[in-house]
């Protein structure tokens, strides 16, 4: 959300102007001196967020704001502010409603942080409700028709409506989150959240907060409690994205949730109920990383309950033309939707796509993005895809080589284009460093 609206209502003029000055550079600060007049300000305009002070003088208090906001504006978050020794009151404010709540004096860096998390669960209600339109037009699921892609669209339908937990693989760029989405928004928790958590892009020692919160001093830098993403998700569904790298300590502490729907804020003992269904994906072979000891078999039986798997792009090739005519209208300038030659429909669809179907739309985008004709050809796309003086992959392919070895040697080519520099190579490939490091890597083809 890059310019928040936010209103902050204070009886003290001094915490109302420190709080604007804090929270200035995340957006337009509006004051309000009492509840009254944050009633009058929340009739004027919608807000992303608004801190309260607990105490103030009548008429009413920090509790009649947040009902206000909860009657006005639902999808507001609102942070109660309150004086150190009046903790209880805050809990109560968070049992009716309220996101968090910060206690005086200030902790300028509890502060920015809670606002930040606030405004992204906002961001978060938001592309939610416009996912939920995009179901409502049909327009929220893989595009094509193949056989491989039936399936998945036949077991998205049989699980969504039940409760258990789904394993998703695939490889990198095949489209899992839009898959757990779509399980999401067709089940019967759609009204509720659904929040993504990159596993692979949290480091060890903060995903335990992450997943399940933690209480105010259990750790170095704990200057607040938090609420985890567990909790965030209760009534909705939590997408653990590649769950081949959490560690075995939290291995631990998912098996005891999914075991027995509580969890356990880091620093307190008192276990915590949550409500929250279990989608996770990975691009790892979760019985290798068994075999391995890697990962608790354990977790592995209770996340692959219902196990959907995404075929790579090369494998339903016949779905590439539906995708390409699909991208060029979602990128299309000024609405009008380009033509694409069928030579370079050919091209497309003889391509390997180690990217995937992420990759696919990106080629599309930037071909779009410089041409100026409308009309896309060969031409209009980066060798070795639409070079058109050889068939498919420019030479690469003379002497019959592995897909593993095609890939090794495209990546190779790549990253000695641009100087190597592996970040430029991987976006141009549009893969992660971790994809483009195993394609680096696969072993030549045998003589």
């Amino acid at each position: 959300m890059s310019s928040a609206r936010i209103l902050v209502v204070d009886d003290d003029p001094q915490a109302r102007d420190l709080l604007q000055r804090l929270l200035g550079p995340l957006g337009a600060v509006t004051q309000a001196p009492d509840p009254r007049r944050a009633t009058e300000r929340i009739a004027e305009g919608a807000f992303d967020l608004v801190l309260t002070d607990m105490a103030m003088p009548e008429p009413g208090d920090g509790l009649k704001v947040l009902h206000e906001v909860k009657a006005q504006l639902p999808d507001t978050p609102v942070v109660v502010v309150t004086a150190f020794g009046n903790i209880e009151g805050a809990l109560d404010s968070i049992q009716q409603g309220a996101f968090d709540y910060l206690a005086k004096p200030f902790d300028v860096d509890a502060i920015l942080r809670v606002a930040r998390r606030a405004l992204e669960q906002k961001r978060l209600v938001e592309e939610n409700r416009s996912l939920r339109q995009q179901v409502e037009r049909g327009s929220l699921m893989l595009v094509g028709r193949s056989p491989a892609l039936l399936e998945v669209y036949k077991h998205v339908a049989r699980a969504a409506a039940s409760n258990v937990p789904v394993l998703i693989t695939g490889e990198t760029g095949t489209g899992k989150e839009m898959v757990a989405r779509a399980l999401h928004k067709r089940s019967p928790r759609m009204n509720g959240p659904f929040i993504p958590v990159d596993c692979g892009a949290i480091t060890e020692s903060l995903m335990e907060s992450e997943l399940f919160g933690h209480a105010k001093g259990s750790f170095t830098g704990a200057s607040g409690a938090r609420r985890g993403v567990f909790e965030e998700a209760s009534g909705g569904t939590l997408f653990l994205d590649e769950i081949g790298d959490v560690g075995m300590k939290v291995q631990s502490q998912l098996l005891r949730v999914l075991q027995e729907g509580e969890i356990r804020r880091v620093g307190e003992s008192v276990p915590v109920k949550v409500d929250v269904r279990v989608v996770a994906a990975t691009n790892k072979d979760l019985k290798t990383r068994v075999a391995e000891g890697l990962f608790r078999e354990d977790l592995l039986y209770r996340l692959d309950v219902v196990h959907l798997h995404l075929p790579p792009l090369r494998e339903r090739s016949e779905d590439i033309p539906a995708l390409v005519e699909h991208f060029a209208g979602r990128h299309a300038r000024g609405g009008v939707r380009p033509v694409v030659t069928s030579e370079a429909n050919a091209r497309l669809a003889a391509y390997d796509w180690p990217g995937n179907v992420r990759q696919l739309e990106n080629v599309v985008a930037r071909a779009l993005a410089l041409n100026v004709t409308g009309v896309l050809g060969p031409q209009d796309f980066p060798e070795p895809i639409g070079d058109a003086s050889t068939p498919k992959m420019a030479g690469l392919a003379g002497d019959m080589p592995s897909l593993a070895e095609l890939s090794r040697r495209y990546a190779a080519q790549v990253l000695q284009h641009v100087g190597g520099n592996k970040s430029e190579a991987a976006r141009l490939l549009d893969v992660d460093r971790k994809t483009l490091y195993k394609l680096l890597e696969a072993p030549e083809a045998e003589s």
